[in-house]
C-alpha cells in the first residue's frame, strides 16, 4: 500500500484503472474533479467567508435609521436574499453533477456491453477471456459514477442544510423594531 505513495506507481495504477474502464471513465473523472473543486470552494466559503457576508448584511441593516417603513422591509428582504444567494452559489451546479455522474456510469455500462457483444459477434463464441475487457469497461464506470455521485450527495445535502440555517439566522438577526 505504501508503494502507491510513489508518484510513478500511483500514475501507472491510475492509467491501468482508466484503461480498464474505457473512455467514459475518463469523462467521469473530469466531471468528478470539477464537482469536487466546487465542493472544496463551498467548504472554504462555509469555513470562513460566510461570517463576513452575514456581518456585512448586519452592518448594512444597523446603519439604517428607518426599520419600520415598507422600504426598510424591502431593504431587509434584499439583504437576506443576497446573503442566501451567496450561501447557495454553485449548489445547483453540484446537484446537477451529482445527477449526471450515475448517468455517465450507465453510459459506460452500455458501451462496455456493446464491446462484449462485438467480441461475441466477431469470434462466434462466448470466450470469457475475450469478453473480460468489455465486462470491466461495463462495470468499472458504473461503480465510479455511483461513488462520485454518493460523495457529492453527502456534501450537497449538508450545504442545503447550512443555507437553510443561515437564512433563518440572518432573518432573526435583522430585527424589525
Amino acid at each position: 500500500m505504501l508503494e502507491l505513495l510513489n508518484p510513478a506507481i500511483a500514475y501507472d495504477a491510475l492509467m491501468d484503472f482508466l484503461g480498464a474502464g474505457g473512455n467514459v471513465l475518463l469523462i467521469i473523472m473530469f466531471v468528478t474533479f470539477f464537482m469536487w473543486a466546487l465542493i472544496i470552494e463551498r467548504l472554504m466559503y462555509w469555513s470562513g467567508a460566510h461570517g463576513g457576508v452575514a456581518k456585512r448584511a448586519q452592518r448594512a441593516w444597523s446603519a439604517r435609521n428607518d426599520h419600520k417603513s415598507w422600504y426598510a422591509h424591502a431593504v431587509r428582504d434584499r439583504l437576506i436574499s443576497e446573503a442566501v444567494q451567496e450561501a447557495s452559489r454553485f449548489n445547483n451546479v453540484i446537484r446537477a453533477l451529482v445527477a449526471v455522474t450515475p448517468l455517465l456510469g450507465l453510459l459506460g455500462t452500455v458501451t462496455g456491453m456493446v464491446e462484449v457483444f462485438d467480441v461475441m459477434a466477431v469470434t462466434g463464441s462466448s470466450n470469457a477471456r475475450l469478453m473480460a475487457a468489455g465486462i470491466s469497461k461495463a462495470t468499472i464506470p458504473t461503480m465510479a459514477g455511483l461513488v462520485a455521485s454518493l460523495s457529492g450527495l453527502i456534501f450537497i445535502n449538508a450545504f442545503d442544510r447550512n443555507v437553510e440555517k443561515a437564512s433563518h439566522k440572518i432573518s432573526d438577526e435583522l430585527l424589525i423594531e
